[in-house]
């Protein structure tokens, strides 16, 4: 087999998958229609918020593994029908958090546009607008003799800790504070106060419960994500990204990183009990994650909701029951994380996080590819510079390889006139001429499989990159030179896929068709460089920049081996 012939076949099992993937991203279901009634919320500082009818969202005890107290739903008539809007902004978020609940129902990535034409334009992760619900939930679980806050119970912003409609974070500031408060006739008051920090996407979350009753309380803290699938006007989600994976997730240390898909909430319903673990809502690029502390035990269950509204999906978290004294002051802390997938980032936020960086099969390639990368662009600051340099990297690891392809493939081609007066000589007989050409091969010390060999290595490379250009956030809209703004991007001119196919073309040159191919085969195999062009016209940039430089240093290796291949006689060049 030819260096060629095994060079398109390979390459073109590899682009099959690719297509595939993109086959799949448009026959999957199309998201259902979510009624934009049900979610929406009118942009303002102050502003009706929309009447929640959705009964079962509210965690009870059969949803929760550890023992809590019983629990019923609050009448329709005790919700209230409007809450105020609360924004705050640091330097890396903007949120919105409504009275109505206490929810954040609006995180806004300031430093990831929707669209590299849309710079002003942040990416929002939670929402609550349009045809998109996407909310960070919590609350405590309530009895008959015990009312509690949930996320269905109107809080006031708390103005004696400084709460504000609009914060900002100024210049001598490090940290933002979002007080609310719910006070019960009782006595028992409960303050959520939401923090903020410079430079972080963590909000931190704490419930501050002040028992001034007569006789002590028993609550229980819950904290869910609740979604609808994403629609298709979602920014944070392109058409070449679709088809990653979204979903919910969960981490423990026993069990470490699973995920879980939306489909199968229904009938495969989480439930378990996990200590220092998280769960999150997974998509492309970024999420949501609520992180519990770590020596809390919490009963994790998921479900899907329709009654009474769009479809949803939630992940939950239920604490164990604590008992605050009658006079006494508990506090209760978490975390929650929204932002995008860095890989450096991660790790510190909570142990296992960075699983959800999802390179699939591939992980064992993709991160240590990742990771030279990274180490590349930190010194050069640019990521196309960093594939370029990778491809050199891998070129140079392999360079042996390659070279035992080359010259197989130079000697084959200088071996044609023999194989074709075998031809000649043998005629139909095709026992014969195998065996007279497996004596040639023997005797001139070439083996005609050795081409096949550097490109199945390559084959896993290939792939594990795609992956990483794929599913790293920091590859997004990552900008190369001139007309290359966006390297998970198709390239907008087309130069790549036409360089790329032009090296293709040059080397099929250097490698001439086996003499006696079969003529649609030899018709196929000439065409195979145009098909290539064609379908890398459509993946990102990036991955076309790497095959192509690849192609290009493959050329230039084997145009010098072939000069010198050509240049030797029969003996010296058995002797190689």
């Amino acid at each position: 087999m030819s260096s060629l012939r095994s060079f398109l076949i390979v390459s073109l099992i590899a682009v099959s998958y690719l297509i595939f993937l993109r086959y799949q991203e448009h026959t999957a279901p199309k998201p259902p229609v979510v009624n934009p009634s049900a979610v929406a919320a009118a942009p303002g500082s102050v502003t009706p918020a929309p009447t929640p009818t959705l009964d079962g969202e509210v965690p009870t005890t059969s949803t929760a593994l550890a023992p809590v107290a019983p629990t019923d739903m609050p009448s329709t008539s005790a919700v209230a029908e409007s809450g105020q809007l609360l924004k705050a902004r640091t330097d890396l978020l903007e949120i919105t958090i409504d009275t109505l609940g206490g929810d954040v129902v609006s995180a806004k990535l300031l430093r990831y546009p929707v669209a590299p034409k849309k710079p002003k334009e942040p990416v929002e992760i939670l929402k609550r607008t349009g045809d998109a619900l996407y909310l960070a939930q919590s609350g405590f679980l309530n009895s008959a003799t015990q009312p509690a806050p949930n996320h269905r119970t109107l809080w006031a912003l708390d103005s004696e800790r400084g709460g504000n409609l609009i914060s900002t974070l100024q210049a001598d500031q490090n940290e933002l504070r979002i007080p609310l408060k719910w006070t019960d006739p009782s006595g028992l008051t409960v303050r959520k106060i939401y923090t903020l920090k410079r430079g972080s996407y963590e909000i931190a979350m704490s419930h501050e419960i002040e028992n001034l009753s007569a006789a002590p309380v028993q609550l229980s803290e819950y904290r869910q994500l609740q979604r609808t699938p994403a629609p298709s006007s979602d920014h944070a989600f392109t058409s070449s990204e679709r088809y990653s994976y979204v979903g919910a997730a969960v981490y423990s240390p026993e069990d470490k990183f699973q995920k879980i898909k939306f489909e199968n909430m229904l009938d495969e319903p989480l439930n378990r009990s996990i200590s220092g673990g998280w769960m999150a809502m997974m998509q492309h690029y970024f999420i949501s994650a609520w992180i519990p502390p770590v020596d809390q035990a919490n009963s994790y269950s998921s479900e899907e909701q329709s009654k009474d509204g769009p479809l949803r999906y939630l992940v939950r978290q239920v604490a164990p029951p604590i008992t605050v004294a009658a006079g006494a002051t508990s506090v209760l802390l978490s975390r929650l994380f929204v932002g995008p997938k860095l890989q450096d980032v991660l790790p510190e936020v909570a142990p296992g996080l960075e699983y959800t960086v999802d390179y699939g099969i591939f992980t064992l390639i993709s991160k240590p590819l990742f990771y030279v990368m990274n180490l590349i662009h930190g010194a050069l600051g640019n990521w196309g510079v960093a594939i370029v340099l990778i491809t050199l990297l891998v070129k140079a690891a392999f360079f042996k390889l390659s070279e035992a392809q080359y010259k197989s493939s130079a000697k084959m081609r200088k071996l044609q006139p023999k194989i074709k007066a075998l031809q000649e000589k043998h005629g139909e007989d095709r026992a014969k001429l195998n065996e007279s050409m497996m004596e040639l091969w023997k005797k001139e010390k070439v083996n005609p499989l050795g081409g096949c060999l550097p490109i199945l290595v390559q084959i896993p490379i290939f792939m594990g990159l795609y992956w990483v250009l794929l599913e790293s956030v920091e590859m997004r809209q990552a900008p190369f030179i001139f007309w290359i703004q966006d390297l998970s991007a198709k390239d907008p001119y087309f130069v790549l896929p036409v360089l790329n196919g032009l090296a293709m073309f040059a080397t099929s040159k250097l490698t001439p068709m086996p003499v006696g191919m079969d003529p649609i085969q030899a018709k196929v195999m000439m065409y195979m460089p145009v098909m290539m062009s064609v379908m890398f016209a459509f993946f990102p940039a990036g991955l076309v920049l790497y095959w192509t430089v690849n192609s290009s240093l493959s050329l230039l290796q084997q145009w010098v081996i072939t000069r010198r291949i050509d240049a030797m006689d029969s003996r010296d060049l058995a002797k190689i």
